[in-house]
């Protein structure tokens, strides 16, 4: 067993226009003050360092690093969310992506597409460069729109979008095991890969890619209706990020799993600050250390009602409290003996 470091804060819900969310040194100085050993950088929307730079230069990866280190935090890992998300867009969603997308790809889905891979690639690089082991990222989509299937799918199509999500994928992961990083898919309703089933669909077409793994966030479980201890039990090996974040599940007669088109704050399932949800976070600690996950427990703040800034500060304390200082020693150590061949073949009748 390993005891799980942390508390992490993921920045991407924190990047504003004025100080001290608005530079990379004000983000990591704030996010010491409130109570966080790490920092989660997204390499997507408003740049918080230079992704080109870090990807061709271990000194300047050196140089962010030390300029975290200053502010009182270490670079937990790097987030490529977005990005992968644009690996994949199904034209139904082309103008909504092509917002978050550099202007000189948009209206043009196979440069977008191209661009992710290269951008995606580099933040591999980035991650190597900064003697970083996961990157965080989003699968993409190509056959969400067909979840509920009505009309019925028709034969083949959901195996021809898995095909498809693969042939993109493969060469990232690829060069992902060239430079030693793991692609942590965050299993997220709106991707393709959104439960342990379609994770298992895209680990199957990538041969059991050994950089093919998970990012594991039980808030998206609790909204699926999904075990998500049972989950950690079933993925263990295959689990290499932890978010610690909490939603909570609350049915009436109007509304369910799929919300009614309804705002976040009037959703039956809806994100909430740590603690403030329906997630056992005591059980999924513990089964994570007890699994010998060793890596960063890192919040991810989302909440339809709490402000931001509280829900950081909370979320830090929270998450200190949940980690696990692994023991050395069992517990009623102080009642055994030492080994002893004659004293166990009596005990075991094994003397006469």
């Amino acid at each position: 067993m390993q005891t799980i470091k942390g508390p992490g804060l993921f920045l991407a819900q924190f990047v504003g226009d004025t100080a001290p969310f608005d530079t990379f040194d004000g983000l990591a100085r704030w996010a010491s003050e409130v109570g966080y050993a790490g920092i989660q950088v997204p390499t997507f929307g408003p740049p918080l360092f230079d992704l080109d730079r870090a990807a061709d230069s271990v000194d300047y990866c050196d140089e962010v690093k030390g300029r975290a280190a200053e502010a009182g935090v270490e670079i937990t890992e790097l987030a490529g969310h977005m990005l992968g998300q644009l690996v994949a867009v199904h034209p139904a969603y082309d103008a909504a992506f092509d917002g978050v997308a550099p202007e000189a790809v948009r209206g043009n889905p196979k440069a977008r597409t191209d661009w992710a891979v290269g951008e995606m690639k580099k933040t591999i690089d980035a991650s190597a460069n900064m003697g970083l082991k996961q990157v965080a990222a989003f699968s993409g989509a190509l056959a969400w729109p067909f979840v509920y299937p009505w009309p019925q799918r028709p034969d083949g199509m959901i195996e021809a979008a898995f095909d498809e999500l693969a042939r993109r994928w493969r060469p990232i992961l690829d060069h992902a095991d060239a430079r030693g990083v793991d692609i942590c898919f965050e299993l997220h309703p709106g991707e393709d890969l959104h439960d342990g089933v379609t994770f298992e669909m895209l680990l199957e077409r990538v041969e059991n890619h050994p950089r093919c793994r998970i990012l594991y966030d039980p808030s998206h479980f609790v909204l699926q209706q999904l075990d998500y201890l049972a989950f950690i039990d079933i993925y263990a090996e295959r689990i290499g990020m932890f978010h610690v974040k909490d939603a909570e599940f609350r049915p009436n007669g109007r509304q369910g799993v799929y919300g009614g088109f309804q705002p976040w704050v009037d959703r039956a399932g809806r994100f909430r600050s740590p603690g403030d949800g329906q997630v056992d976070f005591g059980a999924v600690f513990s089964k994570l250390t007890a699994a010998g996950f060793g890596g960063w427990a890192v919040v991810e703040w989302e909440c339809a009602l709490k402000h931001p800034e509280d829900g950081a500060r909370e979320g830090a304390a929270f998450t200190r409290d949940h980690i696990i200082r692994v023991t050395d020693r069992a517990f009623d150590d102080f009642a055994g003996g030492g080994p002893d061949d004659k004293i166990n073949a009596k005990l075991l009748g094994l003397d006469r």
